[in-house]
């Protein structure tokens, strides 16, 4: 059964009679390898082909679909255009056939821009490695009708489907040999799944990635122009994260996935199409302010404006609302530390009970990392929500879940008013990190990540991660005499990497403790290594990804972060004695997950941490937990 993205319960109701038959006939007859996309913006210039079918053999096509009779056609036509009788009379319009070959024409002088989707010898050198060709639909006339009318004076035959050739009744075989005499020609090896991911890249700017990729290629292709050199790598959605973010449909929807899984990046998604769908803003929540901060980025990065979109971390969010309605916030004399973050929220939720704020002001509501909000947020967030587009995505990982576990009970989302049931998605595949360094987190972790008991959907669970296998160096444990041994190491070490080429802002360091970052900031100064110290006071919590400089950043404010390489020192200071001991396994645990390709952690002291660390790091089969219960 092929891939349709979006899926077709999400998109159905959006299609013509005809368009349905269609998906159908396409997810039943083709097989697995196929992939197709059915009226997804393609490129810079947001075109709108009906479908868009991929396949490593036979390449890609590009179908119109008209659900036209012969009643319809009774005006004049051509090669260009066709008049056709509509509801309120006679309309000239673009030949579908011709509308085909155009959006044809554009995708192949994009993809051809890629030396890795060209052919490099042959007689067909320059040319695209693999077939193309485009085809009308036309759901509602048989073979028969479309001779009998003569309509293959104006619409090429061997390029038109026929309402009989698209019968349920008919074979896959004949199916998908009629969709293969579209195209006349075949040559070269199958398509590689990179270079299916590279088409990918291309084709739907949305699924990329890298944000420094967004502007390697121009908005306007020049054919006359050689292939542009672009990476041998460019990243990519997979195909399930795709598939998810694009068939997100109205109401309530809660995405469970572990870190690395791609949450953020469906967020970010979802932000794209509801700016184009509703007049009020959209809300983004997350804890923390560096990962608000993150997200600002990643949204501007995709040409959408603060204006557009509001991205606050919860309690700066609360403060907000009273300011803005000019309430009083609690007294900092009266209240200090939890017991005014509890007073602040509560006032807020009193003020929209009381109809003093009012809710329903938000097109949609985002919740990131939401693992780290308690019952009574949920409750005020959904509130928030327009009830005409009743729009609202939670994205969870309890196994990220580091702030106060003891008095955040177990609760089910249709308590705090979302509903959720039947709209819940699992994400189990981690592909931010080597198979190597997901090893060692959940290894050392296992105790922390091992599952609840079955719960009901409407409960948050605690999923473990599965790795996409790639790999990378292995984790490293350096032993030294002092943390002031640890600070100067990492310095060098930074120092080096720079050196192979790795910019700084790819790399961070990640803290436990305050002390820690003192000495670690004062020596990378030092040594003159541009350092950015995170949330070190109220000017630091605008945190720049981009900017270029080491990142010193709290094991807390890294979630939701990722970086090249992570160094994690003063293991041996953990756990930490002022909280239990699976609480800081957690936090460690997101600290090495932060690591993209190398992580690094130090230690000038045994703890048992460390013991565990070593441990893990000298059994025999830790690199191959990845192939079996990641």
């Amino acid at each position: 059964m092929a891939t349709l993205i979006p899926a077709f319960s999400t998109c159905s109701q959006r299609m013509t009679a005809g368009e349905r038959r269609l998906a159908q006939r396409l997810e039943d007859k083709l097989e697995a390898d196929y992939l197709l996309w059915y009226d997804v913006p393609v490129g810079t210039k947001r075109l709108h082909p009906d479908f868009i079918l991929l396949h490593p053999s036979r390449g890609l096509f590009v179908l119109e679909v008209k659900d036209w009779k012969l009643s319809t056609l009774q005006g004049e036509a051509d090669r260009e255009s066709v008049t056709i009788l509509t509801e309120a009379g006679f309309k000239t319009v673009r030949n579908p056939l011709e509308q085909a070959r155009d959006y044809l024409m554009v995708i192949a002088q994009q993809l051809g821009q890629d030396k890795l989707l060209v052919q490099a010898e042959s007689r067909h050198r320059g040319k695209l490695a693999f077939p193309y060709s485009y085809g009308l639909v036309l759901t509602n006339i048989t073979r028969k009708q479309f001779e009998s009318a003569g309509l293959e004076a104006v619409l090429e035959p061997n390029l038109v489907f026929c309402q009989d050739e698209m019968y349920e009744s008919v074979d896959a075989y004949a199916f998908q040999q009629r969709l293969w005499n579209l195209c006349t020609y075949e040559f070269g090896e199958p398509l590689t799944p990179t270079q299916i991911d590279r088409i990918r890249w291309h084709l739907f700017p949305e699924v990329r990635l890298s944000n420094r990729q967004l502007s390697l290629l121009p908005d306007q292709p020049d054919a006359s122009t050689k292939p542009i050199m672009l990476p041998d790598l460019l990243q990519v959605m997979d195909l399930q994260q795709e598939q998810l973010a694009r068939s997100l449909g109205d109401g309530h929807r809660v995405i469970h996935g572990v870190a690395g899984s791609g949450k953020t990046l469906i967020l970010v998604y979802r932000c794209l199409r509801l700016v184009e769908e509703t007049t009020k803003p959209l809300l983004v929540l997350c804890f923390n302010v560096t990962l608000a901060a993150r997200l600002r980025q990643m949204l501007h990065a995709k040409g959408i404006g603060s204006d557009c979109v509001h991205v606050r971390h919860f309690h700066g969010w609360c403060g907000e609302l009273l300011r803005r309605h000019h309430l009083a916030k609690p007294s900092y004399n009266e209240f200090q530390g939890e017991a005014y973050v509890s007073k602040l929220v509560q006032r807020v939720i009193q003020s929209v009970d009381a109809g003093i704020i009012p809710a329903g002001s938000y097109g949609a509501v985002m919740i990131d990392e939401g693992h780290d909000f308690r019952p009574e947020w949920f409750k005020l967030a959904a509130q928030m929500v327009d009830p005409a587009t009743n729009s609202l995505l939670v994205l969870y990982d309890d196994a990220q879940n580091l702030y106060e576990q003891k008095a955040k009970p177990t609760f089910s989302f249709k308590q705090v008013g979302i509903q959720a049931q039947g709209r819940t998605t699992i994400l189990k595949v981690n592909y931010r990190n080597t198979k190597e360094i997901l090893a060692i987190a959940y290894a050392f972790a296992q105790e922390v990540m091992t599952p609840t008991e079955a719960r009901e959907e409407d409960v948050p669970p605690l999923i473990q991660p599965q790795s996409a296998g790639r790999h990378g160096p292995p984790p490293e444990l350096i032993k030294l005499p002092s943390f002031r041994h640890e600070a100067d190491y990492l310095a060098t070490r930074l120092a080096q990497m720079h050196g192979r080429g790795i910019p700084w802002n790819e790399m961070a360091i990640v803290y436990r403790a305050k002390w820690m970052a003192e000495q670690l900031y004062a020596c990378c100064q030092h040594a003159h290594i541009p350092v950015e110290w995170l949330n070190r006071d109220q000017d630091s919590q605008l945190y720049d990804a981009a900017a270029p400089s080491v990142k010193l950043v709290t094991m807390h404010s890294s979630r939701g972060l990722e970086f090249s390489v992570v160094f994690v020192p003063g293991v041996g200071y953990l756990p930490n004695k002022h909280n239990t001991p699976e609480d800081e396994a957690r936090l460690l645990y997101v600290a090495m997950t932060r690591a993209i390709d190398q992580l690094v952690l130090t230690c000038d002291r045994d703890s048992a941490f460390v013991q565990r660390l070593e441990e893990v790091l000298a059994s025999k089969h830790m690199a191959t937990l990845g192939s079996h219960t990641l």
